[in-house]
């Protein structure tokens, strides 16, 4: 993966400049404690995610992961499965399908089941020596460095990427490659003078 770099303006809080790969999106910032460091960040992009939640693989991670048994477990199975899909368009009606890959995402459980079915998701990123913050679909790979390992940590951030991407396609999930942004975030003058 090859990474271009260009800068961004200041951002809202005025002694933070950005640095981007892509188009532009959601900017999360955090605070560097010393001036001689940056925060490098990866904002992954899923293409219809909730969409995509294999049945049989969430509640084999649920009971595998996480002890969701029993009757805990029925009642995610009453609730999962059965559902039928058709579209109705001009007072014609589709024929109806099974729907055997979702979760509502609209629901209180949406969200909370999508990320047990993404856990492990923390883990890979943690042998690369990089956090992972989700909150539903949204994912930000991040890792704090002085400005003398910013080299090392590209490298970390791209392998680890690319290691989330390897294990979304097993999962039945896809990573949105041209909407995955890397984003570096300092000071403005040692993003200036060194990125």
């Amino acid at each position: 993966m090859t990474t271009t770099w260009c800068r961004l303006i200041s951002l809202p809080t005025g002694n933070f400049t950005a640095l981007r790969q892509h188009r532009c999106g959601s900017i999360t910032t955090y605070s560097s404690p010393h001036r001689s460091e940056v925060s490098g960040f990866y904002l992954l992009d899923l293409t219809a995610a909730f969409d995509t939640v294999d049945h049989e693989l969430l509640l084999r991670r649920l009971d595998r992961s996480f002890g969701v048994r029993g009757q805990a477990k029925q009642w995610l199975i009453s609730y999962l499965t059965g559902r039928l899909y058709c579209v109705i368009h001009g007072g014609r009606t589709s024929s109806v399908i099974q729907v055997t890959c979702f979760v509502p995402q609209g629901s209180v459980l949406g969200p909370p089941l999508f990320i047990l079915y993404t856990a492990d998701l923390a883990e890979l990123a943690s042998t690369f020596g990089v956090k992972l913050h989700a909150f539903a679909s949204d994912n930000q790979l991040h890792v704090h460095c002085d400005l003398s390992n910013v080299l090392s940590s590209v490298n970390a951030l791209e392998q680890c990427v690319t290691a989330i991407s390897c294990w979304m396609s097993a999962n039945r999930l896809k990573l949105h490659a041209e909407k995955t942004e890397l984003m570096w975030a300092g000071t403005k003058c040692n993003v200036a003078s060194h990125l």
